[in-house]
């Protein structure tokens, strides 16, 4: 299987974009701590949301996002459960998230995003951010509209978390990686 080096330089080939790099670090933060507290590999779901939308400049219209990504991810050596998870993010693909790995992937996707934009409009951007801060704002449809608040309750259910403590946890995940983020 690749290395995290590897995928990172894959992610960075295939995407020019700023913030399109920090959204997929930001997933990576939070499935990070979320291996970190279940014990599992935190590489592979590093790897996973350093590359879950990789290939999206250069296939921006569904179903072709995910799906010409996880032809490359194969022709270069990712294995199944990482590619699976990718396609089960986005749920119009009709792949199946069976997998922790891949429910905590589409947990952490639209919400990390939101954090993220929730925290740069505030003066000390992530560093205070609070649960109560993020569900006010979740409420707020026109405070970034194009995040599906759907999705969001949706991933936590489907892993099991209340919503609350999730929005905690990628808070404090996405804090402790506030720097690479530029969220501090």
């Amino acid at each position: 299987m690749p290395t995290y080096a590897e995928a990172d330089a894959l992610m960075k080939e295939f995407t020019q974009s700023d913030a399109l790099r920090k959204h997929m670090y930001g997933v990576e933060a939070a499935m990070r701590a979320y291996a970190k507290k279940l014990g599992l590999d935190e590489e592979t779901w590093a790897i996973t949301a350093v590359l879950h939308d990789f290939d999206y400049e250069r296939y921006p219209i569904p179903p072709e996002h995910p799906l010409k990504g996880s032809e490359v991810l194969a022709e270069r050596g990712y294995p199944e459960e990482i590619r699976v998870a990718i396609l089960g993010h986005a749920s119009y693909t009709g792949v199946p998230r069976e997998s922790l790995m891949a429910k905590a992937l589409f947990a952490c996707d639209e919400l990390s995003g939101f954090i993220a934009a929730a925290a740069v409009v505030r003066p000390n951007k992530i560093m205070d951010l609070e649960v109560s801060s993020v569900k006010k704002k979740l409420k707020d449809k026109a405070f970034a509209r194009n995040v599906s608040r759907e999705d969001i309750a949706q991933g936590a259910i489907e892993l099991g978390v209340p919503l609350d403590d999730h929005i905690g946890f990628v808070i404090d995940a996405m804090r402790n990686d506030a720097e690479r983020l530029e969220l501090k």
